[in-house]
């Protein structure tokens, strides 16, 4: 059996404290030795593009690329993420996926499956995804299902065959995440209610992002969204979410907000010029752009988001939440997200700055 020391973070407060475990918590011992570093439960990231260099579209060899990359940052469960293409594309990398879905990396986090957004987006509300955007009719929701490893699927609910695709998506157990919309409050609602009444579970891509704007006589899908007991991801890099928005929607659904990255393969290198989906985008402090000036993902990873909200004056438990405990519960992944026996031995060790001094994947150290 193995032990770690240090400030435990647990779901309501931090102790210091030994966890003993082999692939699983055993059990949790206070202690009352003083420590610089604290224990965090792995990382959970649910919208990932790439990271090092790759990209999920390349296939396996890349989720194995980006995958090692975002766990030296703490993450210990991802879902690759593919974006708009052609549909043969969106196929072929789909069954990438299901290759190493259920598998840990080596050196690597827990691949959970895809998330697969676009493309059923709207094409008035593209981002950075390419213009190969389509209907969800029912042949290719089929074609989907039958792959077996989608987890997560954006879609505009305004879309022709929308409500029909949330069904079926829904009683399938993937988490149908409304974004890339310009649905009103009245669409987006009506969607939850669809999704809820399936059996499913509603999620909001990138919220505030790639969607309409809360105005006093339109709310939107971000109120209907806040308004509802949906959950939403969250870019926070600061660039794409100002520090109090994020307190505002942090206030509102704090056991709902899932942080992700949406990183695209140009995190982790130098600034300079890129790619996302076939598209030229320039890097530039920190900022991810197509030509046009568009916002294009992220080179975000998930111990930065960490920081940048414990900077905001948001505790550290609290802050933690948003990607472990909230996104574990989003998924159904209820043998993680949390420091408690019986629950997977995932830990990120960090000292007193929150930066990453360790990373375990079922009780195995990786970093």
């Amino acid at each position: 059996m193995t032990e770690l020391s240090g400030n435990l973070v647990l779901p309501n407060t931090i102790v210091s404290g030994s966890i003993h475990f082999e692939t699983k918590i055993q059990d949790i011992t206070p202690t009352q030795h003083e420590t610089d570093r604290y224990i965090l439960p792995g990382f959970i990231d649910g919208h990932i593009h790439g990271g090092d260099g790759a990209d999920t579209m390349d296939g396996v060899k890349a989720i194995h690329t980006l995958s090692r990359f975002h766990a030296r940052h703490g993450t210990t469960t991802l879902l690759p993420t593919t974006i708009t293409s052609p549909w043969p594309d969106v196929i072929n990398t789909l069954h990438a996926i299901a290759e190493v879905t259920g598998q840990q990396i080596p050196d690597g986090p827990m691949i959970h499956g895809a998330h697969l957004e676009g493309p059923f987006v709207s094409p008035h509300k593209l981002g950075a995804q390419p213009p190969f955007n389509i209907a969800p009719t029912s042949d290719k929701v089929l074609e989907v299902l039958a792959i077996n490893c989608v987890r997560v699927v954006t879609l505009a609910p305004e879309l022709p065959h929308a409500q029909t695709a949330m069904k079926s998506f829904a009683k399938a157990g993937v988490r149908v995440s409304l974004g890339h919309t310009v649905a009103s409050y009245e669409q987006a609602h009506q969607a939850i209610c669809h999704i809820c009444k399936s059996g499913g579970v509603v999620g909001g891509t990138h919220l505030f992002n790639a969607m309409p704007p809360i105005e006093s006589r339109r709310p939107g899908p971000v109120t209907a969204l806040m308004c509802s007991d949906a959950y939403a991801e969250m870019i926070f890099d600061t660039h794409h979410i100002h520090p109090a928005t994020f307190q505002l929607a942090q206030r509102i659904m704090p056991n709902r907000l899932v942080f992700v990255t949406d990183a695209m393969r140009a995190a982790g290198l130098p600034d300079g010029p890129s790619q996302l989906g076939g598209q030229d985008v320039i890097v530039e402090n920190g900022t991810a752009r197509l030509p046009n000036g568009s916002l294009a993902g992220s080179v975000l990873t998930l111990d930065v988001a960490l920081r940048n909200a414990v900077n905001t004056g948001t505790s550290l438990h609290e802050a933690v939440a948003l990607l472990t405990r909230n996104p574990a519960n989003y998924l159904g992944l209820h043998d993680r997200g949390i420091l408690e026996a019986g629950k997977r031995a995932d830990f990120v060790v960090m000292d007193s700055n929150l930066h990453v001094q360790e990373v375990w994947v079922s009780g195995q150290r990786i970093y």
